[in-house]
């Protein structure tokens, strides 16, 4: 059996490759269970100046997590269904406070849990083959990971902008949204990763190997982005982009149209609340609202819709009680 998760110690680098090309790497429990014990083995590990995560093939960071096998244990009733999210969270913070500096190569579509294993880490390179995208209201789920903390901290409204559309950002337009770091060209990966192992200041190593980014697009839309994301109800936004009229916000207004209700609310929400919290509380309340979903219709009818049946018309339930997903879950609350 291939092992999903290589580890590697190259050099002063600590790598950590994720596995599973043909599913563009998407993260299973078994890899998130094989991450931590590694990470923190690392951590004090003297050899190790640094980690470097990757993803194996050329199309794909990390898609996402395994959404087939959520899908799966919620309709059984298994544990996993909501144990998945309180290791993968666990994992995350890890990555938050990691004690060295942590580089990803985002060189590929990174997505989901994806974002979680990359975004949290100090160093974060680009390349022309990037395509960032958060889309989980599309399958009735809610932007996690730690959603809650960095999306509201992207410029602007990009992080509202991300969630209620599920738009796809290009890799020239990442360092402007605060996604990447650094930016360099794909071809060049093999010799950053060779320049990490000599050792050395890391931040002087992916400054030689950056280069501005071109062909952006996202700074033609910032301050539109910034105007007509700014409200505070998912109704409050599309009654704006409706006024706006251009063709971009009618394409806007087109995507949200297809999320589920319930879902673009609570993601909304978490924008607005994720600022005046910090990370550990961001987590926690994903916690509480990934458990109320993962006990709700839409998930199901969402992946049923996108990656089972593949018809592309989910039936969404009418919008659920917002504050009772959000409510504290009591001795199931997530703990660190």
């Amino acid at each position: 059996m291939t092992q999903e998760v290589l580890f590697e110690i190259v050099g002063k680098s600590g790598v950590i490759t994720l596995n599973r090309p043909e599913a563009l790497n998407a993260l299973t429990l078994n890899m998130v269970r094989l991450m931590k014990p590694v990470l923190a083995d690392w951590a004090v590990n003297d050899a190790v100046a640094h980690i470097v995560i990757e993803g194996a093939g050329e199309k794909g960071f990390c898609a996402g997590g395994d959404i087939r096998a959520l899908h799966d244990w919620g309709k059984a009733g298994a544990p996993e269904a909501t144990g998945f999210f309180r290791e993968e969270y666990q994992l995350n913070r890890t990555i938050k406070t990691y004690p060295k500096p942590y580089i990803a190569l985002i060189d590929g579509i990174t997505m989901g849990g994806g974002v979680g294993v990359s975004v949290h880490g100090s160093h974060r390179v680009a390349t022309e083959r990037t395509m960032f995208a958060m889309p989980e209201t599309g399958i009735g789920l809610l932007p996690d990971v730690g959603g809650t903390y960095f999306l509201p901290r992207l410029p602007g409204e990009i992080g509202a902008w991300l969630v209620l559309t599920g738009a796809r950002l290009r890799g020239a337009d990442a360092p402007a949204a605060g996604v990447a770091t650094h930016y360099t060209a794909s071809e060049n990966i093999d010799a950053l990763k060779a320049a990490l192992s000599e050792g050395g200041d890391v931040d002087a190593i992916l400054a030689a190997h950056h280069h501005a980014a071109e062909n952006e697009i996202l700074p033609d839309h910032q301050a539109d982005i910034n105007r007509l994301f700014a409200g505070d109800s998912v109704a409050e936004i599309v009654a704006a982009l409706a006024a706006d009229g251009s063709d971009w916000a009618q394409v806007q207004a087109a995507a949200i149209a297809t999320k589920s209700p319930t879902s673009a609310a609570v993601a909304l929400r978490q924008m607005r609340d994720g600022m005046a919290v910090d990370f550990d509380e961001c987590m926690r309340i994903e916690m509480r609202a990934v458990t109320r979903i993962m006990a709700q219709a839409d998930f199901y009818e969402g992946v049923r819709a996108t990656i089972l049946e593949k018809d592309g018309a989910p039936n969404w339930t009418s919008q659920q009680d917002i504050d009772a997903i959000f409510a504290p879950l009591g001795d199931n609350e997530l703990v660190f």
